[in-house]
């Protein structure tokens, strides 16, 4: 990753994703970098991404991040499990910005968190096929073993604020109830949309079982890549972000202030290719 500009430091930090999960990212970089001003897209006009082939999902990858950059922003977080285990070697060669995914800084510090080298890793049927996550943890320490599950109605009970309750129990009891006597000690939520489940897939998974939220560990490597760079945004005012969709935009306030905890006063409907 290339160093940031000090003069850039005062733009905003670009999210994207297929639609309403990278929240959970937004919500980690208001808690930990208050001060920077962040431009979000959800994607949701050509949601979901896991269904496409991986040419189709790193050219919305690019499309995604050369909108972001008519906002000037100093930093994209590609804020989708999908799009970064396929399409971020792509933007980080095609972008003159950094680029930073929810893959590798995940993978880094489940391998810091792991006591005995068992990992589990659960995520959409996409991302685990992928085998991004086993990919970089072993290339990590060979000696890592992973377990694998796909939880794809987690993203379903996630957006409906189905998060406790009896639905939420019996879903992670019957995707990861086995995880229990698997020897896992660490567990990687490897969908942003996780997060919302944490209370949940700990309970099933048993307070042994250390979890390892992607979204946290990736604003924390934003973090340290812009104090590095000296691009923190300086204090002077409140940031105000800005929160674009390319479809149901209501759809996305609502659910999204439930992702955030926080009103969202304004949502803009962009479609690809139109003017700002």
């Amino acid at each position: 990753m290339s160093k940031i500009d000090i003069s850039d430091a005062g733009s905003a930090i670009g999210v994207f994703d297929s639609g309403v999960g990278g929240l959970t990212v937004v919500k980690e970089i208001f808690k930990v970098l208050p001060n920077e001003k962040v431009i979000y897209f959800g994607d949701t006009g050509r949601y979901p991404y896991g269904t496409r082939s991986p040419e189709r999902v790193r050219s919305l990858a690019l499309e995604n991040s050369k909108m972001l950059l008519d906002f000037d922003v100093k930093l994209i977080i590609v804020a989708c499990n999908t799009a970064s285990s396929v399409a971020l070697d792509y933007l980080v060669d095609a972008l003159p910005i950094p680029v930073v995914g929810v893959v590798k800084p995940g993978a880094y510090a489940a391998a810091r968190t792991t006591r005995n080298g068992k990992i589990g890793i659960i995520g959409t049927t996409a991302t685990i096929e992928s085998k991004s996550y086993e990919r970089e943890l072993t290339s990590l320490n060979p000696q890592i073993e992973c377990v694998e599950r796909a939880c794809p109605l987690f993203v379903a009970i996630a957006e409906e604020g189905w998060t406790v309750g009896p639905i939420a129990r019996m879903i992670s009891e019957t995707y990861l109830a086995d995880l229990r006597l698997s020897g896992i000690d660490t567990l990687i939520l490897g969908c942003t949309h996780y997060p919302l489940l944490r209370s949940v897939i700990s309970e099933t998974v048993g307070q042994n079982v250390r979890l390892v939220d992607s979204a946290e560990a990736t604003v924390k490597e934003v973090q340290r890549l812009l104090e590095n760079s000296d691009a923190l945004r300086p204090v002077d005012k409140a940031p105000v972000h800005r929160f674009i969709v390319s479809d149901a935009e209501e759809r996305f306030r609502v659910v999204g202030e439930r992702f955030l905890e926080r009103p969202i006063d304004m949502v803009q409907r962009m479609i690809i290719g139109e003017s700002l």
